[in-house]
Order: C-alpha cells, then sequence, then structure tokens
C-alpha cells in the first residue's frame, strides 16, 4: 500500500514538472507573439508555479494526515484482536491444566 502511495505520489510530482515545462513553453510563445512581455511572463511563471507547489503542499499534507487516521485504525483493530486471542490462550491454557475429570466427574 505504501509503495502504491509512493508511486501515486511521484506520478504526481512527475506531471507538476511536465505541466511546468508546457507553462514554460506556451508563456515563451506568448514572448514570442508579442502577447506579453518577457517580464510579465516571468511574473506569471512564477505565480503558476507557487499556486502549484502550494496546492501540492495541501494535497501532500491531507494525505499524510488520511494516511496517519487509516494507520491508527488499523493499529487499533490489531491491538483489539491481539488482546481477544491473548485472552482465548489465557482460557485455553487454564483449561487444559485442569486434571481431567474421572467417571463424569467434574
Amino acid at each position: 500500500m505504501i509503495d502504491l502511495l509512493k508511486k501515486t505520489l511521484l506520478a504526481g510530482v512527475g506531471a507538476a514538472v511536465i505541466t511546468k515545462d508546457k507553462i514554460e513553453g506556451t508563456l515563451d510563445d506568448f514572448v514570442r507573439q508579442g502577447k506579453v512581455n518577457a517580464g510579465d511572463a516571468k511574473i506569471m511563471a512564477e505565480k503558476i508555479a507557487d499556486q502549484g507547489r502550494k496546492e501540492f503542499d495541501d494535497l501532500a499534507s491531507d494525505l499524510n494526515e488520511r494516511i496517519a487516521t487509516v494507520l491508527d485504525r488499523k493499529t487499533t483493530d490489531h491491538e483489539s484482536r491481539i488482546a481477544a486471542l491473548e485472552e482465548r490462550v489465557r482460557v485455553l491454557e487454564a483449561a487444559a491444566a485442569e486434571p481431567p475429570s474421572r467417571n463424569g466427574e467434574p
């Protein structure tokens, strides 16, 4: 499960890199076409990059919280199951330690 999450995050980072390259390419085209000047294109690129980083950080934070919640829930489930099994073992050990009854007598 952790590997899947890592791969998903890495895919997201890869998509962000591709997006950054496409944005820079598009802004370069706008500069060449005279739609924006180089200074404005640089400011736009920085704003887009900052927004992308913020969104990525927010997503990573949310994902970390969700993973922690799931892992905590799993740990609690395992602990309760282990406690129940330990109790069953204790009861079975106590029953096994009792001498066998004779002729139906307890």
